[in-house]
């Protein structure tokens, strides 16, 4: 069975980390990938050797946690007849069988210290001993890796050496959970149907638009792997038939926990933005009614001294809308100045909010209680 070597995806996470991998594809260069369980990371590896020069060549994929440690070693390395109980005859390991193609080691912050060692070696010189001999071996084998643990963590505890650690991240790619990735989350919905429409032979009535808002709201704990599970159960268990929201909160693990798994923003972000920004429309809302009194005031009595907004107090996220006392050369050109002062406002809680939900735009524009479309506008707006 032929492995898909693409990446499917047109949000901007997505649509980045696809450029800087066809970047690095065009090297040799370590690569270490940072990502979620289930996220893709295998998926993404296959990428980049699918765009290289050893695209050509095999690509071998390991997953040190899932090698016991006595073994592990042998398994990468190989081992002569008779190194070991059981080894009955020699046998290459997965860096002879990666030679002039890539290896992906994933989960490395699995593997043990003992076999670090030998490991930062390969990385560095290419050369290796299998277990139970004393001649070295060379591969040129590109290395590619992968975890999901917080590796500075693992660093600091001494269960990672650190000079493996930063000889593997020459180039480091992070994954976006599947929650983070928008319209993505639909577009992997549908490649998985078609997939599991063929294999089963069934033809799939589809999901209903309030069954796809459902989708897009899940957290998706287990991110594509659990997307894609999930499609398969739906198609063979509901027979294909048109799935509704009640259908599929049946299947989304558990009822009472899929409430608690719908992705949204941290309550204290999302409060805390939404406190900003609110009092941003209620401030605009009062200038504008300071305006028409103004307005008025002129209109009907020109020759009365006017109280306007004192301007200095306006600095940054901080607003004071006490009023000062202003001389009668002031004008309405005060009026204007607050208002610019509140666009600036504005502009540096839109650039806060972005950069607390990682530039998600659909993450910020719900924290900030707007629409996405007010959100593009207003982006585009200021230049941000």
């Amino acid at each position: 069975m032929k492995r898909e070597t693409n990446i499917i995806g047109q949000s901007v996470l997505i649509s980045q980390l696809k450029q800087l991998a066809l970047q690095v594809a065009e090297t040799d260069i370590t690569v270490l990938i940072i990502g979620e369980t289930g996220s893709g990371k295998e998926v993404l590896a296959r990428y980049i050797h699918a765009n290289s020069l050893r695209a050509d060549k095999s690509f071998i994929p390991v997953n040190c946690g899932a090698i016991p440690a006595g073994i592990l070693e042998s398994e990468l390395f190989g081992h002569e007849k008779g190194a070991f109980t059981g080894a009955v005859q020699s046998r290459k390991g997965y860096f002879e069988s990666a030679d002039r193609g890539t290896i992906f080691l994933d989960e490395i912050g699995e593997m043990p210290l003992e076999t670090q060692v030998k490991f930062l070696r390969v990385i560095e010189t290419g050369e290796f001993q299998r277990v139970g001999s004393s001649e070295t071996i060379y591969s040129d084998a590109r290395i590619i890796a992968a975890t999901n643990k917080n590796m500075y963590q693992a660093v600091a505890e001494k269960n990672f050496r650190e000079d493996l650690f930063y000889r593997l991240r020459s180039v480091e790619l992070q994954i976006p959970p599947l929650r983070e990735r928008g319209q993505d989350i639909l577009l992997l919905a549908e490649k998985f149907v078609h997939e599991f429409e063929r294999k089963h032979t069934i033809v799939f009535e589809g999901f209903s638009p309030e069954a796809g808002e459902m989708l897009m709201r899940y957290a998706w704990p287990g991110n594509v792997r659990e997307l894609r599970n999930l499609i398969e159960s739906l198609l063979v268990l509901e027979k294909g038939k048109y799935i509704t929201p009640e259908i599929l909160e049946k299947h989304l693990v558990q009822r009472n926990r899929y409430k608690s798994l719908v992705h949204d923003p941290s309550k204290s972000e999302k409060n805390e933005l939404q406190v900003i920004y609110s009092s941003i429309i209620q401030l605009r809302q009062e200038v504008s009614d300071i305006r028409q009194l103004l307005q008025h005031l002129i209109q009907t009595r020109p020759h009365v001294p006017l109280l306007l907004p004192d301007t200095s107090v306006i600095s940054g996220p901080v607003v004071n809308t006490g009023l000062g006392s202003v001389s009668e050369e002031k004008n309405l050109s005060n009026e204007a100045e607050v208002l610019l002062s509140l666009d600036d406002i504005e502009k540096k809680s839109i650039a806060d909010a972005l950069k607390i939900c990682n530039g998600n735009k659909r993450k910020t524009a719900k924290a900030l209680g707007i629409t996405e479309r007010t959100l593009y506008r207003k982006i585009k707006s200021y230049g941000l």
